[in-house]
């Protein structure tokens, strides 16, 4: 755990990003596929993994259940012999219970190898209610007892094993379809999961599950048909690159009147966010090797945005591509309907300059899971305002990205706390924003 002067970076903003940086893996995919060894008695190795904090909670958790596991964070390889497995104790457990949502996901996995599974308390960030209770109600339908009366947590049983089942989810929970995912791909006979997430990083998760021997196919209308399989062997995979981090990158470069190449970064898992961010005035160029972002000079436009499932503008672009609409000429919407407390973090971008006004209506017209009720899930944007140096507090790891970003965009001088949250999903920020000419110690 980093100190408190380790967990300040102080930022001296007002001078365009210029410069190269390489991103990996997806943190939404590498901890999922991580999990997914688990299901076989045999070797793994994912590669292009990002040197992240959240690989090395999953390492730990993986471990503790009797796994081998060996972290290249230099070349991006992570391989995992998974020949053995074992129930931890709850204790120790416990040390890792708050450091990330991913428990959940062993239990698929270790109701086949070990019959029952043990969840502890979950952590992550506090950008809205993400219940398990879909994670819950899929592990019951394919035949598993929930304990959730267990004093540290939940205890999960599998006493005749896992059946296939007809499933449907309310919302296409991304989590949720990894649960399911790995949990029927060795259940006794068929699973169908309709109203499922179909984003890039499940539908990876799907492939490293084909190459372990996963019968899946996939219909148009969101719906999984699983044909479980007696055993899997490990797989070989390179991740898809990080579409979150890469967008991230590019909200910088706009926001700072900068020039950034993102190495790594492909177009087809960002199309809809190149679209938005075009629309705005910012500028790409896309080759082999990644795309280049800038801003090409002149005023960035207004745009209404609305988040969404895949293939919609993603949540968690919304948060970086904001701080570059409050330099913007004009008035910008952007309207939340994934998570409830998603604009928690414009309150410090206020305090430094910007013009943020939220709402508890639907500014906009896609169905929204907030409607009638009493959130702050939209938030209209005016430009452009000149922003001034602040201490910020990091609430999240998209918030704390923003704000990174709201600082190096700022006139003088910015301390930001918390940034150890950043490290969840940002490998080697600070040395990426080095080589980009930021001012940073």
């Amino acid at each position: 755990m980093s100190n408190q002067n380790e967990d300040v970076l102080h930022v001296v903003g007002g001078k365009p990003l210029h410069g190269t940086i390489k991103v990996r893996g997806a943190k939404n995919f590498v901890s999922k596929a991580m999990v997914a060894a688990l299901l076989a008695p045999g070797t793994s190795v994912l590669r292009n993994v990002p040197e992240i904090r959240d690989v090395h909670v999953v390492s730990d958790l993986l471990r503790l259940h009797g796994i081998h596991v060996d972290v290249d964070g230099a070349q991006g390889v992570v391989t995992i012999d998974a020949k053995h497995v074992e129930m931890p104790s709850v204790a120790d457990v416990d040390t890792l219970a708050g450091s990330s949502r991913i428990p959940i996901l062993f239990s698929g996995p270790l109701l086949h190898r070990l019959g029952e599974a043990f969840i502890p308390a979950l952590g992550g960030c506090n950008i809205g209610g993400r219940p398990i209770d879909f994670h819950l109600d899929t592990l019951r339908k394919l035949g598993a007892k929930v304990d959730k009366e267990h004093a540290d947590g939940i205890h999960i049983t599998a006493p005749n094993g896992l059946k296939g089942a007809k499933i449907h989810l309310p919302y296409p929970s991304v989590g949720a379809t990894e649960q399911t995912l790995l949990a029927a791909v060795l259940a006794e006979g068929k699973t169908e999961l309709s109203g499922a997430a179909t984003e890039p990083e499940i539908m990876d998760l799907v492939a490293v599950l084909q190459k372990m021997g996963a019968i899946i196919s996939v219909d148009v209308d969101r719906t999984f048909r699983i044909e479980g399989v007696k055993e899997l062997k490990g797989y070989t995979h390179t991740a898809l690159t990080d579409r979150i981090e890469a967008a991230s990158w590019a909200s910088a470069a706009l926001a700072t009147h900068g020039d950034v190449f993102v190495k790594g970064a492909t177009q087809p898992e960002m199309m809809t966010f190149l679209n938005v961010f075009r629309k705005i005035g910012g500028e790409f160029d896309i080759t082999d090797a990644g795309i280049r972002f800038w801003h090409p000079g002149g005023d960035l436009k207004p745009v209404a945005i609305e988040t969404d499932v895949h293939p919609g503008f993603m949540t968690d672009w919304q948060q970086p591509l904001v701080v570059a609409l409050t330099q913007a000429k004009g008035l910008s919407i952007v309207h939340e309907t994934v998570y409830e407390n998603r604009f928690g973090f414009t309150k410090p971008l206020v305090q430094m300059g910007a013009t943020v006004q939220l709402y508890r209506e639907c500014l906009g017209s896609l169905p929204c899971r907030f409607q009638q009720r009493n959130y702050k899930h939209s938030a209209v944007i005016f430009g452009p305002t000149p922003l001034t140096g602040q201490d910020i507090d990091v609430p999240d790891l998209r918030g704390g990205f923003s704000h990174l970003i709201a600082a190096l965009t700022a006139s003088g001088p910015s301390d930001v706390h918390g940034i150890s949250l950043i490290d969840r999903g940002y490998a080697d920020f600070r040395g990426k924003l080095t080589a980009l000419g930021a001012q940073i110690d």
